[in-house]
């Protein structure tokens, strides 16, 4: 094999692996804040315009037993109006007083076969495992 030969066969492959490499795609669209700068336009600020600071609004609590008994007190959203007013029990459907509103019922009382069992279940898995994984260093 002559020396000549062997130098083409370098060259070859040389350009072959430099043309590869230089032949992948560039993507300008994410270029640095500094290159905007240097084309002479204007920099952006990085950080919002600071309002000033607004006090909390301290919204008065009703003490009037009167209006406590007889209204549904802070269920009107309206700048004008009134509160609701607050029917006999009878007027409400029955459904209503049977509504639990304490604690929710244990998992051994629920059926295995009901979708409520299965959510409950699932659910009581993924924050036993996110309390798990919380006390993973790494």
């Amino acid at each position: 094999m002559s020396v000549a030969r062997f130098y083409s066969l370098g060259s070859i492959q040389r350009s072959l692996t430099l043309g590869f490499e230089l032949n992948f795609h560039r993507r300008n669209y994410a270029k640095a804040s500094t290159s905007v700068s240097m084309l002479g336009m204007k920099k952006k600020k990085v950080g919002g315009k600071v309002g000033p600071m607004i006090e909390k609004k301290i919204l008065p609590v009703e003490t009037d037993p009167e209006k406590l008994v007889n209204y549904c007190c802070g269920s009107n959203i309206y700048k004008t109006g009134e509160d609701v007013k607050l029917a006999p029990d009878n007027e409400y459907p029955d459904w209503l007083w049977t509504i639990r509103t304490g604690e929710p019922v244990p998992l051994e009382e629920l059926d295995p076969n009901s979708k409520d069992y299965w959510r409950r279940l699932r659910r009581m898995a993924i924050k036993k495992q996110n309390q798990l994984k919380k006390l993973n260093k790494f």
